[in-house]
């Protein structure tokens, strides 16, 4: 053998191995797939309809559970609600203060009495038009009856007086035998009073500290947050809390052009109560959709009541033009893709909310759907992962959505 020949060298044959039971195969990711023996004549279809379905009891059971108990606690929750609404409307104003170097206790009290000044003003101008407005009306409204009580003796009709006079007398008998609800209801009345009376004072309690110390109170909540995920969970929040600020200073923005058309239109055609039409015109708006529907009917009512087919007419096409302007130019001007939000899902959290919680579920459905929305869009997106939340400012809207437009996933929910 030569020096530059190497020796082969002989490996030796491994003992014989026991056979073992086939191994699971790998999926793709690395896992195995150990499917037990009694699942493996259960069609896949059912398994994994199965899996689904109580995941979904879960999730659905866990809803009611937290449903059950915001309901529990609602005449806590809604104080607390409309107070962050408020609190969502007014901080600009305090921080817009405290930038030109006023003391942010200073600030918060100078935008708290200055906005309960505006509401007290307001509410004290629409009482006292309204009172004034009301011998208008029932001396309309009286003129209009006996315009109907003439149709229905002369028209097709032909009703005699007895029958008339019969037709009074059944209705008065339905009031006298209904007398004992008529009057819990005005107890159940009085004490509801009561309760509103108690809550406004719990929204004026909340809102002074959210005005004051909200930053504060939103970094003892991201406490309980795991440690790792916080910085994503504080953005998320403050891009939720900029589109409640984009929602609520469209919407007051919108209702007050609603409110000043209608309210001009009501004043030239010469409908009575003018103003507290207006007003509740203006609340209407906060609902969307919905609201203003059912203000601008009242209006027509009442405009037809009161002046006849034609003015109703007339003011009919004015609602119907003041809820297009809306619907298309300033909502989608004002609020932009911030808060864009199907009119679908709009619809049904106002119905929802509506159900569960009545007037006020109707409310802050959206409101709550608007903060949602922008949250879940900032966690399923890339371009929030690296972003510093002191980066976030609620109080420009503007800056809600994702740096990235092609990462916004919001425009394919969008019609």
């Amino acid at each position: 053998m030569t020096t530059g020949e190497r020796t082969p060298r002989v490996v030796a044959a491994a003992p014989h191995a026991p056979l073992r039971p086939p191994q699971p195969r790998a999926l793709e990711n690395g896992r195995q797939r150990a499917e037990p023996a009694d699942d493996a004549h259960v069609p896949r279809v059912l398994r994994v309809g199965a899996a689904l379905g109580w995941r979904l009891l879960v999730v659905v059971a866990s809803l009611y559970a937290i449903g059950w108990a915001v309901a529990y606690v609602a005449s806590v929750v809604v104080p607390v609600a409309i107070a962050l609404l408020i609190a969502a409307l007014l901080t600009p104003a305090v921080h817009w203060l405290e930038a030109r170097r006023v003391p942010r206790g200073v600030a918060t009290a100078l935008v708290l009495v200055g906005g309960l000044a505006l509401l007290g003003g307001v509410l004290t101008f629409v009482v006292r038009t309204f009172v004034t407005g009301v011998p208008d009306l029932a001396s309309q409204l009286t003129t209009s009856i006996n315009e109907v009580v003439d149709w229905v003796r002369t028209g097709p009709l032909r009703l005699s007086d007895d029958q008339l006079v019969t037709f009074q007398t059944e209705i008065l008998n339905l009031l006298s035998s209904n007398q004992a609800s008529i009057t819990a209801g005005a107890l159940t009345t009085a004490a509801t009073v009561g309760e509103v009376v108690t809550e406004v004072l719990l929204v004026v309690f909340t809102l002074i500290f959210f005005l004051h110390g909200g930053s504060a109170i939103w970094k003892f909540l991201l406490g309980v947050v795991p440690r790792d995920v916080r910085p994503r969970v504080d953005v998320a929040g403050r891009r939720g809390l900029a589109a409640l600020v984009s929602y609520v200073r469209a919407t007051t923005a919108v209702a007050t052009v609603d409110a000043v058309v209608i309210g001009i239109a009501l004043a030239v055609l010469g409908v009575p109560l003018a103003v507290p039409l207006a007003a509740l015109v203006f609340l209407g708006a906060f609902i969307p959709i919905i609201g203003a529907v059912v203000a601008g009917t009242i209006a027509v009512l009442i405009a037809l009541v009161a002046n006849g087919l034609v003015t109703a007419l007339i003011l009919l096409g004015v609602v119907v033009a003041v809820m297009q302007l809306e619907s298309h130019l300033l909502q989608p001007l004002l609020l932009g893709r911030a808060v864009k939000l199907h009119p679908l899902a709009v619809v049904l959290s106002i119905a929802t909310g509506l159900v569960v919680a009545g007037i006020a579920g109707a409310l802050l459905a959206v409101p709550l759907l608007a903060v949602l929305n922008s949250g879940i869009r900032s966690l399923l997106s890339e371009a929030d992962e690296h972003v510093d939340p002191e980066d976030v400012h609620t109080s420009e809207p503007e800056e809600t959505g994702p740096d990235d437009p092609s990462l916004d996933r919001q425009p394919d929910l969008t019609p």
